[in-house]
This record gives structure tokens, C-alpha cells and sequence, in this order.
């Protein structure tokens, strides 16, 4: 009788999670590195879920193209709204436009920079007001080999993939833990749960955002503020061009193709609405990581080098090598 009352219980709890899924109130979401890319994706995922949006980029002009994007969304959705209201009880144009009252606010920001974080979310705040959700998104990769990339490659990777994490984190969570609400959102990467050659700057960045998450849920739980939700996004490569170039074995490549960017944030957004704590895209992605976890090292290699990971990274540096060389010769004429 006490298993039988458990499980509906439990599947009331389950349905009731995807009630308050699609009626979630998305507030103000902050995105960073929303000029292109994922980043952009969110943004506009955002939008058709009525979110009213805070953008970062250090690109001023793609971040406006992408708040441009956005507030075509808004006026579709106002459109909608306003043909609805009018057929269902005459003309309620000026009501419901007030009521949408969607609005996009952007910033050029580098999230590399400490000082220019917190000068930045004190705009935010005065302009705008509160974050409920931050999307931690702002990503680079710098394509050479350890021993030929520069030092300040690697400490701008290591600034932007992870330390900004902290930065933006600061700035916003107090306000989060005073009203016990919000959401963090950590875009990683699979290559922050195991790595490959020729990426160590990526990946030490990666596990580094990682670990930063975890340890950060893991206060949030410890402090009781169940009201603040984390969501770790970890996906394969992503065809963004962010890694153009990047192969595997060209018979497994089939099986394992380059993930599509509109599919990896809708990925993401069904567990950011379903206060998901992590999301692994695809779900082979798990399995990988697990079998890191258990074999021995010289296992894990031989897995690689079956399926080309062990040095799919090497035409994506030697594309970017080359096109630097262009660069330079370009410079030098």
C-alpha cells in the first residue's frame, strides 16, 4: 500500500514538473558571447518564450545584429497577440502590446576583463534590474599546439572559458541568494569531462568551467537556496565553425556527426525549463565519460585511435595555422 501511494506521488511530482516547465517565468535572462553562435541560438530561444533579454558581446555590431533577430520575435508575437485578442473580442491592439511589453537590452563587453564584468552588471542592474538567469555562454579556442601558442592565447582562453564564470557569477548571484531564485546556466563543453590532443588550453578551460559548476551547485545545496537552479550544458563539437576542420574516423564520422547548433540549444533549453542539472548531447556522451572514468588509461587511448579522436583536433590547428600564415603574408604585401 505505502509503494502504491509513493508512485503516485511521484508521478504527480513528474507530471507537475512539466506543468511548471511550460509555465515558467524565464525574468530577465543575461547572455554572454550572444553575438553569434550558440550564444545568438539562446537568445532567440529566449525570445520565442516571451523572456525579456540582457545581451553581452565584445562584438558590438553582431550582438546588435542579434538583438535585431530578437526583436523580430517580439513583434511577430505582439502580432499574434494582437490578431488573437481582436478576434476573440474586437480590437485589443493597444492592451495587448502593452502587455507583451517584450524589450531587449544590449552590451559590449569583455568578459576577459574582471572590471569590465562588474562595471557592466552595475549598468544592468540600473538599467535594467535583476538577472534571474544567467547563461555563462562566451567561449573562445585558440587552435595551436601548446608548445606554438602564445602565452597570452592561453591566458585569454583560460580567461574567457572559465574565469568569467566567476566574474559574472559574482556579480549577479547575491541577488539570486537574497530572494532564493534564478538560474545558472554553465555552456562547457564534452571537452570539459575528457579531452583530446592539441587542445590542452581548451580543455584545461573547460574542465576548469566544469568544476566551477559542480562545486558551485554543491554550495547552493549546502546553503539550502533549492530555489537557485544550475544547468551544466556539455555537448559534443557543435558545427558552428568554432572548430572547422575537425575530424574523426571518416567511417565512424557517419554515426557521429557534427552536432547541429539549433538542435544542441533545444537540447539545452528543455533542461534549462526542466531544471535539468546536466545535459549531455548526444547521450553517448555519458557512456564516454563513464568508460573514461573506469578503464585504464592505455584503454581509453586505444579507444581513440579506433575512432580517429586521438588526433581529430590536428586539421582544424593546421587549418588555423595556415590561415594565420595568410593573415601574416596579407600584413606583410
Amino acid at each position: 500500500m505505502n509503494i502504491l501511494l509513493e508512485f503516485f506521488v511521484v508521478t504527480f511530482k513528474v507530471l507537475w514538473a512539466f506543468v511548471l516547465a511550460a509555465a515558467k517565468w524565464l525574468g530577465w535572462p543575461n547572455i554572454t558571447g550572444a553575438g553569434s553562435g550558440l550564444g545568438r541560438l539562446f537568445a532567440l530561444e529566449f525570445a520565442r518564450r516571451r523572456a525579456l533579454l540582457v545581451l553581452w558581446d565584445i562584438n558590438t555590431q553582431s550582438n546588435e545584429e542579434t538583438a535585431g533577430m530578437v526583436r523580430h520575435i517580439y513583434r511577430e508575437i505582439s502580432e499574434e497577440a494582437t490578431a488573437t485578442a481582436q478576434q476573440a473580442a474586437g480590437d485589443g491592439e493597444e492592451e495587448v502590446l502593452t502587455h507583451c511589453n517584450l524589450q531587449v537590452y544590449t552590451y559590449t563587453c569583455d568578459v576577459s576583463k574582471r572590471e569590465n564584468v562588474y562595471l557592466t552588471a552595475e549598468r544592468v542592474r540600473k538599467e535594467v534590474g535583476e538577472v534571474s538567469v544567467l547563461v555563462n555562454n562566451a567561449g573562445v579556442v585558440s587552435g595551436h599546439h601548446l608548445l606554438e601558442c602564445p602565452d597570452e592565447l592561453i591566458e585569454r582562453t583560460m580567461m574567457v572559458n572559465c574565469h568569467a564564470h566567476f566574474w559574472t557569477t559574482k556579480a549577479f548571484l547575491p541577488k539570486m541568494l537574497e530572494m532564493n531564485h534564478g538560474h545558472i546556466v554553465t555552456v562547457a563543453s564534452s571537452l570539459g569531462l575528457f579531452s583530446t590532443a592539441g587542445v590542452e588550453d581548451y580543455c584545461a578551460s573547460k574542465f576548469g568551467a566544469v568544476g566551477f559548476h559542480e562545486s558551485l551547485s554543491h554550495e547552493l545545496k549546502a546553503a539550502d537556496k533549492d530555489g537557485i537552479k544550475t544547468t551544466l550544458v556539455c555537448p559534443y563539437l557543435v558545427d558552428t565553425g568554432m572548430f572547422r576542420g575537425c575530424r574523426i574516423r571518416k567511417e565512424i564520422e557517419p554515426f557521429l556527426p557534427p552536432l547541429k547548433p539549433d538542435y544542441c540549444v533545444k537540447q539545452a533549453m528543455r533542461a534549462i525549463l526542466t531544471d535539468q542539472p546536466m545535459i549531455c548531447t548526444p547521450r553517448l556522451m555519458y557512456m564516454v565519460t563513464f568508460m573514461k572514468s573506469i578503464l585504464p588509461f592505455e584503454a581509453v587511448v586505444c579507444m581513440y585511435r579506433f575512432l580517429g579522436a586521438d588526433k581529430c583536433m590536428y586539421p582544424f590547428i593546421a587549418q588555423r595555422k595556415q590561415a594565420t600564415n595568410n593573415n601574416e603574408a596579407k600584413n606583410g604585401i
